[in-house]
């Protein structure tokens, strides 16, 4: 279990160094870097997906979609949700919006409960009510103090709830899909990185950029890599407590890069804080519960 442990936490600390990188690849912009992060993440995944020996489920999926065309743009419309959240986390550092987008991811969690809920049927339990009301309130708060929620929360918050449901009904396994939804972006990856002013001419000018970008596609793809072999290697439980160490990270990289609350944003952290506590301490207690009964 430890090293499952050290594999989540590294992850997430990896996902947090990417989210602080898109300074340092300036003179690129978010778009450029989101193509240059795609076009270098596909060959590692790739080596990851022989790694895995999971070539085979990829042959089976091309007979899916040939005995269902209409499958393809099921595949599309998954690549291009998650296109839509990779250029945001590219984006959102270079525009001072790192803050709302971790806002969205500390949102996740509580939304996918509720998609869980109202989608699946799935029950809810009272740390899960009440974790959901004070979600609800602190949303409600940022709506009357800031008049409405920033659409790159809103974007996280419900974009991949939506896409993992898709990732669900399309019953593709993970390094599979997301192998798929690379290749897919490796079109629209390619167009924004030399689209006018294209990005090759910039990293003429820029030499230290042969150097990061790859670096870029390294930490990504062993971000990914570190991210599966945790949820293979630990209790489902744990590894969703685990989850919410990255959104933490995200915020302390927004401090650091500059952006701050206004004083009247803290009543809207504080209560969506205080929902993700009601959820880690109904985890933890799940998992000394279980361990009891093992013994």
């Amino acid at each position: 279990m430890l090293k499952g442990i050290v594999a989540s936490v590294l992850a997430s600390v990896l996902f947090g160094a990417i989210y602080s990188f898109s300074p340092w690849l300036a003179p690129l912009d978010g778009e450029q870097i989101f193509g240059w992060r795609v076009l270098l993440t596909l060959p590692f995944t790739t080596l990851m997906l022989l790694w895995l020996g999971e070539t085979a489920l990829l042959t089976a999926v091309w007979r899916r979609v040939c005995a269902r065309p209409a499958l393809a743009l099921a595949l599309l419309a998954s690549a291009a949700m998650l296109g839509v959240q990779l250029w945001l986390f590219m984006w959102a550092p270079l525009h001072g919006r790192a803050l709302p987008v971790s806002l969205g991811y500390f949102l996740l969690p509580l939304t996918m409960v509720l998609v869980g809920r109202v989608v699946y049927g799935e029950h809810l339990s009272r740390a899960q009510s009440l974790a959901t009301l004070l979600a609800a309130l602190g949303v409600a708060h940022e709506l009357w103090f800031a008049g409405g929620m920033s659409w790159e929360t809103w974007i996280v918050a419900l974009g991949y709830p939506v896409y993992f449901a898709l990732r669900r009904r399309l019953d593709i396994p993970g390094v599979v899909g997301h192998w798929l939804d690379m290749a897919l972006l490796l079109p629209a990856a390619l167009w924004f990185m030399g689209r006018a002013p294209s990005s090759w001419a910039l990293l003429a000018d820029n030499p230290a950029l042969w150097a990061l970008l790859p670096l870029l596609g390294v930490v990504s793809a062993v971000a990914l890599a570190l991210y599966m072999a945790a949820s293979r290697w630990l209790p489902l439980g744990l590894f969703g407590l685990l989850s919410y160490v990255e959104p933490v990270l995200l915020v302390l990289v927004a401090l650091l890069l500059g952006e701050s609350l206004q004083p009247g944003q803290w009543p809207t952290y504080a209560l969506v804080f205080a929902a993700i506590a009601v959820l880690l301490a109904e985890g933890i207690s799940q998992l000394l519960r279980q361990r009891k009964r093992r013994r």
